[in-house]
């Protein structure tokens, strides 16, 4: 529901105001994700969004309606769901962000996510995003194993 004023002018949310800074509009954009106001989330990209996750071709989508059918599944099955910014920078129209995402999954199951995404900005909204943020697996192999494995030496 969108506030009106005893004037009738319309009023939003803080986060939901259009800004010129790309760090402003990340922190609009989590605050949208924190209140779990998809339609606030939604204003943040561009019709055209188009995202890609590097270490996942197959997760590649164009469009908002894809951000509406991900995050409306999201956010309906984690109402705890929570976003934190832990860094970001910017260079001209495009800012890195590195996140940190928690919550419970449907099956009640922890959600714990990191990583980093780089989003080019257009018109202050969100135009395409490289997306490297991944399940934090806490009880995997330490780097020594990760290491053999990457250098294919793991039977030696």
């Amino acid at each position: 529901m969108v506030p009106v004023s005893a004037r009738g002018v319309t009023r939003r949310a803080a986060y939901a105001q259009p800004v010129g800074d790309p760090r402003a509009l990340i922190e609009r954009l989590t605050a949208a994700q924190n209140a779990h106001d998809l339609e606030a989330m939604l204003a943040c990209f561009h019709e055209d969004y188009r995202s890609e996750q590097p270490q996942f071709p197959a997760r590649t989508f164009q469009g908002v309606d894809q951000v509406r059918a991900n995050w409306s599944a999201l956010l309906g099955a984690m109402p705890d769901f929570h976003a934190e910014v832990l860094r970001t920078s910017a260079d001209g129209d495009t800012i890195f962000v590195e996140v940190h995402w928690t919550g419970t999954k449907f099956d009640r199951t922890p959600l714990e996510e990191r990583g980093v995404i780089i989003m080019g900005i257009r018109d202050d909204r969100i135009a395409w995003g490289r997306l490297y943020v991944d399940e934090v697996e806490r009880d995997g192999a330490d780097i020594d194993a990760v290491v053999r494995r990457m250098a294919g030496t793991e039977d030696r």
